[in-house]
């Protein structure tokens, strides 16, 4: 049974930094897609950023190219995202999922790529 779930979310103020992880369990990452997406309310859940560790390709949305970096630790099982230079506008409900590997990932950052979510970790951005 696949498993998920995220930790280190929470509140800052604008300009700030927050790790977000993802811990894993019950699934293999190798030729598959793993990403983190975001939801705040009244939006639809869009895609924040996306690896492919075969190959180590990785996708990150305009919106926070620069700021923010997703990596993945084989060891401990577990998926990051470090956001760096944190806006107003990026707080939301962060979620990670991964893909079953069952079909060709065309789009990395559309949310109906992926089959298996977490429960998601909030971050507040106060400006």
């Amino acid at each position: 049974q696949v498993q998920l779930v995220e930790s280190g979310g929470g509140s800052v103020q604008a300009g700030g930094s927050l790790r977000l992880s993802c811990e894993y369990s019950g699934y293999s990452y190798i030729r598959k897609w793993m990403g983190w997406f975001r939801q705040a309310p009244g939006k639809e859940r869009e895609g924040v950023a996306a690896f492919y560790a075969t190959g180590r390709l990785t996708s990150h949305a305009d919106s926070v190219k620069g700021r923010f970096t997703i990596s993945q630790d084989n060891s401990k099982n577990t998926m990051y995202l470090q956001m760096n230079s944190l806006k107003p506008e990026d707080t939301a409900m962060y979620y990670c999922a991964a893909s079953s590997g069952a079909r060709t990932v065309v789009r990395p950052l559309a949310p109906y790529e992926y089959d298996y979510w977490g429960q998601g970790t909030q971050v507040t951005v106060s400006s």
